[in-house]
């Protein structure tokens, strides 16, 4: 098959195309480095010519909440106007568990607005909900530090690695439409300010995580378990002390 997958140089992307490469499969490496611009429409039409698929892995470059609306927004619109002309067959776009539910963070509040364009776009679709990477831990510590101090919520977290990630994206490119969410998540429970300061110690670093219940995550305040899978999720193998060991050697 032919599958495109857009930011496809990215964390996750790189390794869905390097997944489906290994098992046959045509792939295209979609992103503004290889002329490939989901923004511009820039090279899309012939990089989805006979395309069966189209993962759309990409993520703003900006958090601002305007920039994140506007980059989710116009990235979708054109890429699904591309597919439908195209004759794609199967749109998957990687979303975050508890998206619905966060809508106070402008993030949050993009990937609403990616994830209704793509339920009324008509297109055959799966959406997947994951659970936050092992990657993203010190991107969240340096989102929540005042000095010394990093402030967390105690909710509970279902991390996941990026290579668990890009085995699920792999494993529904390769199946049938769900036209439904589809959700995956690590094999452990965590309290975010505590998994975060478990990071920060293995790291090295001195500072501090303080669990506080008013503490924002990008903006959202969280329930308890509101970053938990509300289903059934396919749960990954890759547990923190396993990732933590080979890919912090």
């Amino acid at each position: 098959m032919k599958i495109v997958v857009i930011g496809g140089s990215g964390l996750i992307g790189s390794k869905v195309v390097n997944n489906l490469t290994n098992l046959g499969h045509e792939v295209i490496a979609g992103s503004p480095a290889t002329g490939i611009n989901t923004i511009t429409g820039e090279g899309l039409a012939e990089a989805l010519k006979g395309a069966d698929i189209v993962i759309d892995v990409a993520n703003s470059p900006s958090f601002e909440d305007q920039a994140v609306l506007d980059f989710f927004t116009t990235s979708g619109t054109n890429l699904l106007a591309a597919e439908k002309e195209a004759g794609v067959k199967h749109h998957i776009a990687l979303s975050v568990v508890g998206t619905q539910l966060l809508s106070e963070s402008g993030y949050f509040r993009g990937k609403i607005a990616q994830e209704k364009l793509i339920r009324e776009s008509g297109m055959p679709y799966t959406i997947i909900h994951s659970t936050q990477f092992f990657e993203f831990l010190g991107g969240i510590a340096q989102s929540a530090t005042q000095g010394q101090i990093v402030r967390l919520s105690a909710a509970y977290v279902q991390p996941i690695s990026s290579d668990d990630v890009a085995s699920a994206v792999t494993e529904v490119a390769l199946d049938a439409p769900h036209n439904g969410v589809i959700e995956i998540a690590g094999p452990e429970r965590f309290r975010l300010a505590e998994l975060v300061q478990k990071f920060l110690n293995l790291k090295g670093d001195t500072r501090s995580v303080v669990t506080d219940s008013q503490a924002r995550y990008y903006g959202a305040l969280l329930s308890d378990v509101v970053l938990l899978p509300a289903g059934d999720a396919r749960i990954g193998s890759v547990n923190f002390a396993d990732w933590f060991k080979a890919n912090n050697v």
